[in-house]
């Protein structure tokens, strides 16, 4: 359903950067002002996960900081900061990701103006095991909301609601994996929710049982986020190319940022926990793909 970039993957790793030489992938994407703003995971030398930043005027092509601009602070971020998503809210860039330590993984919030200066909201749900945390790209309600993801059986997308992006409440569950199908195993948010004159439209990621990422697309309501308004049975993006079959982790295709540009939008993706990638479909056949 969508169209690969004709240059994927668009990041590689770079070996003169020690802290980038082995992976770059799951990369956070906005659109703003006229350029691609990409935070993206990167795996050096010592196996921790910081965040690097690249930026594109077309949306393909990318320059690249040689250094990190978000590295890992604390005892809850000892072993890395992974897989951020990005949304412009209150006129600031809002970045959720995980923090993780020899604990397990948690939820955390930052927020930027300029991507190299950083406010830290520190982890925002404190239970352990939890991640794949995006934030609506404004409130609802009143509300913040925030989709995640914790990682207890089965795998499944909950909401949460805040007032201040500190403290979350009324977790519940929204949207379980179907079992048997190419979602079987577990789901999780992929990039953060676009508002639409049909709903919220979400790509989420989906695992089977022979751990096989794939990419989905569903919609929510507008004014009542937790109702799921329809759910496309199949996927929309499944690893084909050589770069998504092998890597890291083989057969993953894993979207954490979208851009919405004129009539299309731009989906980027970690290929094989190795590589990071796009594709493009129209925004009329995406919703048309999610039930709107």
């Amino acid at each position: 359903m969508l169209k690969r970039f004709l240059n994927n993957p668009i990041l590689k790793p770079k070996r003169e950067n020690p802290w980038e030489s082995k992976l770059v992938f799951n990369p956070a994407a906005i659109y703003h002002n006229g350029i691609v703003h990409l935070l993206y995971r990167a795996v050096g030398d010592d196996n921790i996960s910081r965040i690097g930043y690249a930026m594109s005027s077309n949306g393909f092509e990318f320059f690249r900081l040689n250094k990190p601009v978000f590295t890992p602070r604390g005892i809850l971020e000892s072993k890395g900061c992974e897989d951020p998503r990005l949304v412009l809210l209150d006129d600031q860039f809002y970045m959720t990701y995980t923090s993780y330590s020899a604990q397990g993984p948690r939820v955390s919030i930052a927020s930027t103006r300029n991507f190299l200066q950083w406010e830290r909201y520190g982890v925002v749900l404190p239970e352990l095991n939890n991640k794949d945390a995006v934030l609506f790209p404004e409130k609802v309600n009143g509300k913040y909301v925030m989709f995640h993801r914790p990682i207890s059986p089965p795998r499944s997308i909950w909401i949460a609601f805040s007032d201040d992006l500190v403290d979350w409440h009324d977790s519940k569950k929204i949207m379980e994996p179907v079992k048997g199908r190419w979602d079987g195993v577990g789901i999780g948010s992929a990039s953060p929710p676009v508002k639409t004159e049909k709903g919220w439209l979400l790509i989420f990621h989906g695992v089977d049982e022979e751990s096989v990422y794939r990419l989905g697309v569903a919609l929510f309501d507008l004014e009542d986020p937790s109702r799921i308004l329809s759910r496309h049975p199949e996927p929309i993006l499944e690893p084909e190319e050589d770069y998504e079959l092998h890597g890291e982790v083989k057969e993953v295709v894993f979207a954490t940022g979208i851009c919405e540009i004129e009539d299309t939008y731009y989906i980027y993706y970690g290929a094989a926990d190795r590589v990071i990638c796009g594709a493009t479909v129209d925004k009329k056949v995406l919703l048309d793909l999610a039930g709107a």
